[in-house]
């Protein structure tokens, strides 16, 4: 039986009041970082406290992400993207008039639950509204609101923290919220529902591992890792529940996720490489910015003027391998694109504290390209292949295994950096001693009795030892790029004669 596609203005009104819901949640796991300053003064809390509004988002959003394929076949997926989208935009609200610390921390807590479904859910949307040949262009497009949110939202919401108020990067939420759900009202059929049963004890386990492996990502590096006893016990936490999981996942009789997502070695080869595109993404946009203003004295606009190019590239890069996937063999453009990003974090292994921000452009460009090749045709081939009964659970963990690699590439690349860091300044200032002749003739008239030089002297030191470090950082990224690279060979090309079909929208 042949199957029914919305015709194609109506599939443009839709895709385009998702794109909306996409980069509304996209944006917001980023713009609030830079506004924190300003937050914690505002709801007088300390800087330990502030960080909770970052990690209560991160964390319910975590928690929500593997229930949202659930959710979508029990209720149907329209009543709960919209559900979701008036949810997540009743929440930004309330994060804006928030007059203390915990109601703060408690609407981003809302906005985490809310938000989590919007992005696996615009996934499965755009895949099932376009025929099979269409669902390259449809994942170019799905990509610039996944991608492309977090690219942007540093520097938008350093722009309107500093040009309006903090509050304005919840506030900015409100309109489009409000598009995308007359959107979606208005022109998206209901998907049909299915009366399945939730195993509350697989989603109970899957929930608090990936809770506890949150928060031990989130408050490590504050705390010391696991000097700390706290992050000791969310380790042990996330590992004994993960355990329970796998163990009642392969014993129980209808499990919480469907094993057969894993017997297509598509999806599977696909998410791991998602996870390792999350390591790479986000690690890089996690340590450039502390970068350039830190040991370069870059202000916050400048910085996001010198990587805005990233997501440049990003967007040019999807824009036209959207076409191109229909002509060229989709491990070919993946393969190209990881060979871009890793041309593009060797480059940013040469950088010094001498550097003009060209480079900085040219290589976050370089790296945007190679994002946007490897994004669009790995979203598409890991579900080319994928029964479409299992699309909507199958974007939920796609998009879960991609966001807790970037949960795990940020926290160790910043663990690597700090610590590096310090292991770098005492190599360094080892040499720094009157008997040493080489600084003798560095720094002929330096007095070791002055408290003020010796001061400046290890300052520049400490400087030096943290560009050491972030320099080891990329070439780090460098190398694993290169070898996760041979898991595309694990990847099956779509069969033309055979192409999966999308699900009836009635």
């Amino acid at each position: 039986m042949s199957e029914t596609y919305p015709a194609p203005a109506m599939r443009r009104f839709i895709t385009a009041s998702v794109m909306a819901a996409t980069v509304m949640n996209s944006l917001d796991s980023t713009i609030a970082n830079v506004a924190l300053p300003h937050m914690q003064g505002s709801v007088a809390a300390s800087a330990d406290q502030i960080t909770w509004v970052l990690t209560s988002y991160i964390v319910a959003a975590a928690i929500m992400t593997p229930l949202a394929g659930w959710l979508a076949g029990r209720i149907g997926r329209k009543k709960l993207i919209l559900s979701s989208i008036i949810g997540f935009t009743i929440a930004s609200g309330l994060c804006g008039i928030s007059t203390s610390l915990g109601e703060l921390v408690g609407f981003r807590l809302l906005q985490g639950l809310f938000g989590a479904a919007l992005v696996p859910m615009s996934q499965a949307i755009l895949l099932d509204i376009n025929p099979p040949e269409r669902h390259g262009p449809a994942m170019s497009i799905w990509g610039m609101g996944a991608i492309l949110g977090p690219i942007v939202g540093p520097a938008l919401g350093g722009y309107l923290t500093e040009n309006y108020n903090w509050r304005w990067v919840f506030y900015i939420n409100l309109p489009v919220g409000l598009i995308a759900f007359a959107g979606l009202s208005l022109f998206l059929s209901e998907s049909k529902a299915q009366k399945s049963r939730l195993d509350l004890f697989g989603f109970a386990m899957l929930a608090l591992s990936i809770a506890s492996l949150q928060m031990m990502l989130d408050r490590g590096q504050q705390l010391d890792w696991f000097s700390s006893w706290e992050i000791c016990i969310e380790g042990a936490a996330a590992v004994t529940f993960l355990y329970l999981f796998i163990v009642h996942t392969l014993t129980a009789e209808r499990p919480f996720i469907d094993l057969a997502l894993f017997r297509d070695r598509n999806f599977v080869s696909g998410s791991v490489l998602g996870f390792f595109l999350g390591v790479l993404i986000f690690s890089v946009l996690a340590l450039l910015p502390p970068m350039l203003e830190g040991l370069m004295g870059y202000p916050v606009v400048l910085t996001g003027l010198v990587t805005a190019p990233r997501g440049m590239g990003t967007m040019l890069s999807m824009v036209i391998v959207g076409q191109l996937i229909k002509r060229v063999d989709a491990r070919l453009l993946i393969g190209t694109g990881l060979a871009v990003a890793a041309y593009s974090t060797w480059r940013m292994s040469g950088f010094s504290l001498q550097m003009d921000e060209s480079l900085v452009v040219s290589t976050g460009f370089i790296q945007g390209i190679g994002t946007g090749l490897i994004f669009v045709p790995l979203s598409t081939i890991a579900f080319t292949t994928l029964d479409p009964r299992l699309r909507n659970e199958g974007a939920a963990m796609f998009t879960l295994i991609r966001n807790i690699g970037s949960a795990i590439g940020i926290s160790v690349l910043q663990a690597m950096t700090i610590r590096n860091t310090s292991t770098v300044h005492s190599r360094l200032i080892e040499g720094v001693r009157p008997d040493n002749p080489a600084l003798r003739h560095a720094m002929p008239d330096f007095d070791f009795s002055v408290t003020g030089a010796l001061a400046r002297l290890n300052a520049e030191v400490t400087r030096q030892a943290a560009m050491v470090s972030y320099i080891d950082a990329f070439h780090f990224l460098f190398l694993t790029t290169l070898i996760v690279s041979p898991l595309i060979l694990l990847m099956r090309p779509p069969r033309k004669s055979a192409a999966a079909p999308a699900m009836h929208m009635d």
